[in-house]
């Protein structure tokens, strides 16, 4: 069968840094002639770009995977094949093909690159079913590749962690961190802002450590200089810091580069020295309140979001009360909560103590309730505000627009809905919006200009 004839659908699960690489294996396929389509149904070959962080993504790669291979066995439909990729056949490749049998070939972290000719190799009959290797760092990565996002692109500039928390299997599934180089960063910035995105998310697993293996130090400061320089971009946002990493030279250059968004993703994990000990991070409360204090005192209108874990092995009733107390003392604009998944590999997958279902769901749900209360306040201090609001989509209802302002990162936090004062919104673009409405997580505008493109 001829590569023009062969359609290929790609599924991209996880977060964005899987995203990222999906966009790159579909120009890849597409490079070496292959014909790309949306829907598996309609397919030859489907691709499965995975997560296999945490015990749910697990659950939604196999059910996705699951899914398509009834699809397969459909004999009115054309599809013959399915590859699994990423994160999950890096942890177990050898158990999905043995307990999937609808699979016929998976693909690592490290070999994305290969898979035009994986694919190629099923219909020569020389079927690739297991292409694993040691996690690497950006062989696959193409200046310029598909963006499969509107109004803003992704651009991954680190791979992997130097961190060991004793809960996280990335270190595991994507190795130890490599900064990616500056010259190549700042070539696909280039690429990417001549296509019209005006808006740039950095993406690693630790953006905040970034340069540190190549440069000898932290050089995420520069990098964000360099990328401000690129006509054509007007915001860059930054995503997945460590508190300690947040230093006063990144501060100050979020402080004065005005394509800097005000905006930081910084995951604490905990609030309690004893637990954030036994999870070997870094962090501690008294460290924690200090970089906060620092950042709103430079940044007064910076938009912080961190995420948290409850139901750690040993977590007490007291050290839950210590991360809600504190949680109320550091007040974050946004927060993302998820209950404790023992991973195999890690140092906490058998450690003593663990904590029921039933606890953890309870905690979970506390945080949440906590965290509605903070947003509620968050929100109503911003009614009244004037903001430039990217609009990314129409809403189902068709009334409204939606898009995000510099407090919005997309994906994780609620956008904000956007009704037209006059005339149509273009998506992609910018408009000045003035907010008039708010609930516990969702703002409304109404815009007060032209595009102020």
């Amino acid at each position: 069968m001829e590569k023009d004839k062969i359609k290929i659908s790609l599924v991209a699960l996880g977060c964005s840094k899987n995203l990222v690489d999906a966009e790159n294996m579909v120009t890849i396929l597409k490079n070496d002639g292959f014909i790309m389509v949306d829907d598996p149904a309609s397919s030859d070959v489907c691709v499965i770009n995975t997560c296999g962080f945490i015990e749910s993504a697990k659950r939604e790669a196999i059910d996705t995977i699951l899914e398509v291979a009834d699809l397969k066995s459909d004999p009115e439909l054309p599809l013959k094949y399915i590859v699994v990729s990423g994160c999950l056949p890096q942890r177990y490749s050898k158990d999905i093909l043995t307990d999937l049998p609808e699979v016929d070939a998976v693909l690592g972290t490290s070999n994305y690159g290969d898979i035009a000719r994986v694919v190629s190799s099923l219909f020569e009959g020389q079927k690739e079913r297991e292409t694993v290797g040691a996690p690497r760092g950006f062989s696959h990565l193409l200046k310029d590749h598909d963006i499969s996002t509107t109004g803003f692109a992704w651009l991954k500039i680190g791979e992997g962690c130097r961190h060991r928390c004793a809960f996280c299997a990335i270190p595991l599934i994507r190795g130890s961190f490599v900064s990616r180089p500056m010259e190549d960063i700042l070539e696909e910035a280039r690429i990417t802002a001549s296509k019209g995105y005006r808006e740039i998310v950095l993406a690693a697993q630790d953006t905040t450590n970034y340069g540190i293996d190549l440069y000898g130090k932290r050089t995420l400061a520069k990098l964000l200089s360099e990328l401000s320089k690129i006509d054509g971009i007007d915001i860059i946002r930054v995503m997945y810091g460590y508190m300690d990493g947040i230093d006063d030279e990144l501060i100050n250059e979020i402080k004065t580069n005005p394509k800097v968004a005000h905006y930081l993703d910084i995951p604490i994990q905990h609030g309690d020295n004893e637990v954030l000990r036994r999870m070997f991070r870094k962090d501690t409360e008294e460290l924690i309140s200090e970089r906060l204090e620092k950042i709103r005192r430079e940044i007064p209108d910076v938009v912080i979001r961190t995420t948290v874990m409850v139901g750690f092995p040993g977590e007490t009733e007291e050290q839950f009360t210590n991360l809600k107390n504190n949680l109320l003392k550091w007040h974050f604009d946004r927060l993302g909560c998820f209950m404790f998944s023992p991973e195999e590999g890690t140092k906490a997958y058998d450690m003593d103590d663990q904590i029921e279902e039933s606890v953890k769901q309870r905690r979970y749900e506390e945080i949440y309730e906590l965290q509605r209360d903070i947003s509620r306040e968050k929100n109503e201090k911003r009614l009244g505000t004037e903001v430039e609001v990217t609009i990314d989509s129409i809403a189902e209802d068709g009334i409204f627009y939606q898009g995000r302002s510099y407090g919005e990162a997309p994906d994780v936090d609620p956008l904000i809905n956007v009704a037209a004062s006059d005339g149509e919104l273009v998506v992609g673009q910018r408009y000045k919006v003035k907010i008039v409405d708010c609930s516990d997580y969702e703002l409304t505008g109404v815009t007060i200009n032209e595009s102020s493109q």
